[in-house]
Order: structure tokens, then C-alpha cells, then sequence
């Protein structure tokens, strides 16, 4: 077991130098500092001087090892744009960011775990049926366009929730939250559902097909055949043995939350880091796209260590590996 987890680390720790290496190249050989950071009046001396405090005068390998050893120390460099170290851009947006990912998340797992489960069970009954007709509209409708869907529903229409912003937020520490504030839960809600409804029915649909298959199984219809409760069946045997697959695409999926709610942000104006990532897009604030990019490493590289210790949790033969 610990081997296996010690090489899945390793393999994580390659991950994050590619990335880094990629996010470095883009950091030094996209747009010009010089010209962003002193604009186009500067002299050629302040240039010069600018090009050699960021050390682009040195060759690339020492910019690389240079670039890796100040973002283990949390300098990701200054945004072009705003003239501001970027960890605090990022600082300043990420609570934002992960809080409309973490109810996305709870949403798309829960409400996939229990209607594949009971489309599974209940596969030929009405409300079965119907969930599954439902189901279609998450899997093939475009994110930006259940939003735009939602927004003229609640908020147009209906006017019960508001159509854009984060809402009231509360100060704990270091951290905003909207999450102890009704205006935050009314602003929270339909764009959390809009970027969680497509993982809720990929989830579904897979637990479903995972279920169906594993009640197929001769084991089942053993325990059946002896007599065991389909309760004890059903939950305690079928749904553990569908875990497996479950968790490793859930994971995926919920790392992919917080990369892909660019456009979720983008269409409620959220103000988290898909928001900033865009606008420095357009604004061609390299030091705020690279940083984008190792963040979103770093949590796909969290998210799959856990999702591998949580595979020895479900999975007895992994803990006498």
C-alpha cells in the first residue's frame, strides 16, 4: 500500500514540474514586462534595469530553477494589469472560486450517488424513467446556456434569486464566505447548480450502469437465493463493489469543477478566479495565467491523491498490496 501511494506521489511531483515548466514558458516568452510594468515611454535603461531585477537577462535554465524556487516560496510574480503581487490577487478570489465549487461538488455527488442508486433499483418504474428523460437535458445542454436558462427563470421571471455577484459576505480569519449569509446562499444557488448539473447526471448515469451490472453479478443472486434482505444487497454489497469507478471519475469530475467554472463565472459574473482568469486573458496579464495554471495543477494533483488513498479505503486488496 505505502508503495503504491509513494509512487503515485512521485508521479504527482513530475506532474507539477511539467506544469511548471509550461506555465514558466508562458510566464517568460509571451508579451513584454518591461513594457507592461513601465509602459511604452520607458527608457532603455529602465529597461534594461527591469529585464535584470527579473533575471531575464540570465540563461533560461537559471530562469527556470529561479522561477520554481519563488513559487515554492509564494511569489508568482506581479500582475501587468494591476500592478499587484498575483498571490494576492488570487488570494482574494480563490474563497470565492472554491466555495461555488464545493457546493457544485456536493450537489453533483449526492444527488448522482442517490438517483443512480434508485435508477438502478427502481429501473422500471415511472419516476425511473422520467429521471433518466430529465437526465438528458444536463448531459447535452451547454453550460453557458442552463445558466442563461436559470437566470431568466429566477431571476427575471420569477425575481426569487439574484442574477449576478457573490452576495453579503462574512470575514473568518483570512477567508470570505458566503456560506453564513442568506444573500450569499441566494447567490450561491443557480450558479452552483449550473456548474455542478453536468457532473450530477455523468454521475448518475455511471453509478446506474456500474449498479445494474454488479446486481447482475452471480454473488448477488447467491445472497438473494439464501435469503439476505435486498437492503442489506443493494447497499451493502453492490453499491460498495460500484465504488471503485465511481470515485476515480467523481474525482476527475470535481477537480474539473474548479478548471471549467470559468464559464459558470464568466455567465453570473462570480468574482473568483475563472472571472480574473479571463480578464487577464484579455488583458494579457501573463503572470496571473501562468499562476492559473499551476493552481489548477495543484488541485487536479490534490484531488487524485485522495482519490487514491480513498481507493485503499474502499478497496481491502490495495491495504495487503
Amino acid at each position: 500500500m505505502w508503495v503504491h501511494l509513494l509512487r503515485r506521489l512521485g508521479q504527482s511531483v513530475l506532474v507539477l514540474l511539467a506544469v511548471s515548466f509550461v506555465s514558466f514558458l508562458v510566464f517568460r516568452h509571451i508579451g513584454d514586462p518591461t513594457i507592461s510594468l513601465l509602459g511604452e515611454d520607458a527608457t532603455l535603461e529602465e529597461r534594461a534595469a527591469l529585464t535584470a531585477e527579473l533575471g531575464f537577462d540570465r540563461p533560461v535554465p537559471v530562469q527556470y530553477l529561479r522561477y520554481v524556487g519563488h513559487a515554492l516560496q509564494g511569489d508568482l510574480g506581479v500582475s501587468y494589469r494591476l500592478k499587484r503581487p498575483v498571490v494576492e490577487l488570487i488570494a482574494e478570489r480563490l474563497p470565492a472560486t472554491l466555495e461555488l465549487a464545493l457546493v457544485a461538488a456536493v450537489l453533483a455527488v449526492a444527488g448522482g450517488v442517490a438517483l443512480g442508486v434508485y435508477t438502478a433499483i427502481r429501473r422500471d418504474s415511472v419516476a425511473s424513467r422520467a429521471v433518466m428523460a430529465v437526465s438528458l437535458v444536463g448531459v447535452s445542454l451547454p453550460t453557458f446556456l442552463i445558466g442563461i436558462g436559470l437566470i431568466y427563470l429566477f431571476a427575471v421571471e420569477l425575481r426569487w434569486l439574484p442574477s449576478f455577484g457573490r452576495g453579503d459576505t462574512v470575514q473568518l480569519g483570512g477567508w470570505s464566505t458566503g456560506l453564513l449569509t442568506a444573500s450569499g446562499w441566494a447567490s450561491l444557488l443557480m450558479p452552483a447548480l449550473t456548474l455542478g448539473l453536468y457532473k450530477l447526471t455523468l454521475i448518475m448515469r455511471l453509478v446506474r450502469a456500474e449498479m445494474l451490472e454488479v446486481l447482475r453479478a452471480d454473488y448477488i443472486r447467491f445472497g438473494r437465493a439464501r435469503g439476505l434482505r435486498e437492503r442489506d444487497l443493494n447497499y451493502g454489497h453492490a453499491l460498495r463493489n460500484t465504488l471503485i469507478p465511481v470515485i476515480t471519475i467523481t474525482g476527475l469530475q470535481i477537480g474539473s469543477l474548479v478548471a471549467f467554472a470559468i464559464v459558470t463565472e464568466t455567465v453570473f459574473q462570480w468574482p473568483g478566479v475563472g472571472l480574473l482568469f479571463i480578464t487577464s486573458i484579455q488583458g494579457v496579464d501573463v503572470p496571473v495565467v501562468a499562476a492559473y495554471l499551476l493552481l489548477i495543477a495543484l488541485l487536479y494533483v490534490a484531488i487524485n491523491f485522495i482519490v487514491d488513498l480513498l481507493y485503499v479505503l474502499v478497496d481491502p486488496r490495495l491495504r495487503r498490496a
